[in-house]
């Protein structure tokens, strides 16, 4: 690994590394905030945030404001980039495919297959890394944002073991069904659209009982409600083996930063009582 930044902030660090991704065939860089309790003889439980479409490391270590709860309770969080980088790296013109949009699958088709595996790199590699290398334990809980929360939920749903929470602020809920996620997983995964459904939260929700509790966000003025992200879908999802979904419509707040800040502090509470069991 190779540091690119170091700051303190609220008596913890946040840093940059950069490190070549043997999943990814590709250089990727990731943030991470250690609280100031976090040590050797203290490992600390991390939070994984996955962001949406178009952004990086940065959006949510920067806009969140998520550093000072995460530094009172003694959580790590720790912010991949939503895609690998690189101009060997197949890319796309739009904003929802290619580059930064990596929509965390396994890609099995040409060109992308080759380098866009950010399933496997968020679930093993990323995680294998932060543990060897800084002092947190294998305590879990996994978050994100509209893309990101689609990425939080069918990771966090297919891989129940390894982490003890999920949570989600505007999840894509049903990406084989609304237009982002047609087109990504038609690009990545090919047209048999049984293949897709290993990430879709509404379809894996609808197959079996989540164990863990899922907490979801979501703002009723949302410019991107109704056609793709369809959050009425997932409760409908869950309810039908009792998961322990809770689904919160806020009044008024839209798709940014904005609204994530408003309500990120409940998300690292909600996170940190279940990394505590």
């Amino acid at each position: 690994m190779e540091k690119v930044s170091h700051v303190k902030v609220f008596g913890g660090y946040h840093q940059q590394f950069t490190h070549y991704s043997n999943t990814l065939n590709c250089t990727m860089r990731f943030a991470i905030f250690l609280p100031p309790n976090a040590s050797a003889s203290k490992p600390v439980p991390v939070i994984y945030w996955l962001s949406g479409l178009t952004c990086t490391d940065e959006n949510f270590m920067q806009k969140a404001g998520a550093l000072r709860k995460a530094a009172e309770l003694g959580v790590a969080i720790v912010a991949p980039d939503t895609s690998p980088r690189g101009d060997d790296v197949a890319n796309d013109d739009g904003y929802d495919l290619g580059q930064g949009a990596g929509f965390y699958v396994n890609a099995t088709q040409a060109p992308w297959s080759s380098h866009y595996q950010m399933y496997d790199y968020v679930v093993k590699e990323l995680p294998q890394l932060i543990e060897s290398n800084f002092p947190v334990n294998d305590k879990r809980a996994i978050t994100g944002h509209s893309m990101g929360g689609h990425g939080a939920l069918t990771i966090g749903l297919n891989n129940q073991s390894r982490y003890q929470s999920i949570s989600a602020f505007s999840p894509i809920s049903n990406p084989s069904e609304c237009p982002w996620g047609v087109k990504a997983f038609s690009h990545y995964l090919g047209g048999d659209k049984a293949a897709w459904l290993t990430y879709d939260a509404c379809h894996l929700l609808a197959r079996e009982k989540a164990t863990l509790p899922i907490l979801v966000d979501q703002g009723d003025a949302d410019n991107f409600l109704a056609e793709q992200l369809m959050p009425e879908r997932l409760q409908r999802a869950a309810q039908q083996h009792g998961s322990a979904l809770e689904l919160r419509m806020r009044e008024g707040y839209d798709h940014s930063y904005y609204f994530i800040a408003s309500f990120i502090d409940e998300h690292i509470s909600f996170h940190y009582k279940c990394l505590q069991k």
